[in-house]
């Protein structure tokens, strides 16, 4: 399998309903943007909608974080670059970046780690064979990328504790 390194395929318009009262996109649409290029990078490693439908397996999210840093204003477009950081028998760790198209600022960043489980025990799960084999290459081809310095974080205000 060839995988997109880093894998960009999703772009996104802000929509009026997404709008806050500073008059730019509210940070909840962040996170939908950021879960809906969840889905299309998913889907091409062969986890995503298809792979729920058709077993009793999916995806939840364990832990994410958003770091916001340049504003997103009504009809501006912005497309998602990801990459994966970190793979086991049940968990898949990865990263996203929105940059905005009319100047390539990035406008936030998105960490976050899924968990592969059994919906039917709602129990985390190995991955499947077959899951696993494509999650391996898909991570073997984002190996040669650099890990953002960003990515593992913690949120803290310095010197507070």
């Amino acid at each position: 399998m060839s995988f997109l390194t880093p894998f960009v395929r999703y772009e996104a318009e802000v929509l009026p309903a997404w709008i806050d009262s500073n008059n730019h996109m509210n940070m909840a649409y962040y996170m939908v943007i950021f879960d809906l290029a969840t889905d299309v990078m998913w889907e091409e490693m062969g986890i995503g909608a298809t792979y729920k439908r058709t077993t009793t397996n999916g995806t939840f999210t364990a832990r994410a974080h958003i770091s916001y840093e340049n504003e997103m204003l009504l009809g501006e477009r912005g497309r998602v670059s990801s990459q994966i950081i970190g793979l086991d028998s049940k968990r898949l760790h990865t990263v996203h970046e929105l940059f905005r198209l009319h100047d390539g600022k990035r406008a936030a960043t998105f960490e976050m780690l899924s968990l592969h489980v059994d919906l039917s025990i709602r129990r985390v799960a190995p991955w499947p064979e077959e899951q696993l084999r494509s999650l391996q290459s898909a991570a073997a081809a984002h190996a040669a990328l650099p890990v953002p310095d960003w990515a593992g974080r913690p949120i803290a205000i310095p010197g507070a504790r």
